[in-house]
């Protein structure tokens, strides 16, 4: 499993639905609201073998109200 981390900038007013939406779909590890230039933050981890941005354009970027994501990709655990 790859683990990334996907920040995501939501409309104005949208937030609580695309994380609803999100928690539906029990895609992440953890999802967090946040301060800044994005809204939400997500964990998850991408099955080993899947081509992330594959991944998340099939899994979540599709949801109403996402207006644009960011995503860190991780290499090793400390």
């Amino acid at each position: 499993m790859n683990c990334v981390f996907v920040q995501i900038r939501c409309k104005p007013g949208t937030a609580y639905a695309v994380a609803d939406a999100i928690a539906l779909r029990e895609l992440h590890s953890e999802l967090y609201s946040t301060s800044g230039n994005f809204d939400l933050l997500m964990k998850l981890y991408v099955p080993e073998g899947k081509d992330v941005g594959k991944f998340i354009n099939e899994n979540l970027l599709d949801i109403d109200g996402i207006e644009r994501t960011m995503t860190t990709l991780t290499f090793k655990a400390f």
